[in-house]
């Protein structure tokens, strides 16, 4: 089983930044793939951005330039940075772990960017 907890959400003016973090914990193996995801309300969830354990990343269009993605592969924790945050950015972010054929999701941690 596979435990995952985010934290550093909030409330942020436009412009502002905001650092989510996502701790694993449970049977986690090396090789795997972290990522972040988020909902806003009335929409599908989407992609925003992976890493995997080897650094690899990929970003949603809409955040590149703007969030980096880095991972501690020590402490099998996943971090999200998000700079120059936008209103259309307000979501709940959740962070997601693929090991094997499994893949896990936290509950979630909310994002509200607005003035």
């Amino acid at each position: 089983q596979v435990q995952l907890v985010e934290s550093g959400g909030g409330l942020v003016q436009p412009g502002g930044s905001l650092r989510l973090s996502c701790a694993a914990s449970g049977s986690i193996f090396s090789t795997n793939l972290m990522g972040w995801y988020r909902q806003a309300p009335g929409k599908e969830r989407e992609l925003v951005a992976r890493i995997t354990n080897g650094g690899n990343t990929n970003y949603a269009d809409s955040v590149k330039d703007r969030f980096t993605i880095s991972r501690d592969n020590a402490k099998n924790t996943v971090y999200l940075q998000m700079n120059s945050l936008k209103p259309e950015d307000t979501a709940v972010y959740y962070c997601n772990i693929v090991i094997g054929f499994g893949s896990y999701w936290g509950r979630g941690t909310q994002v509200t960017v607005s003035s």
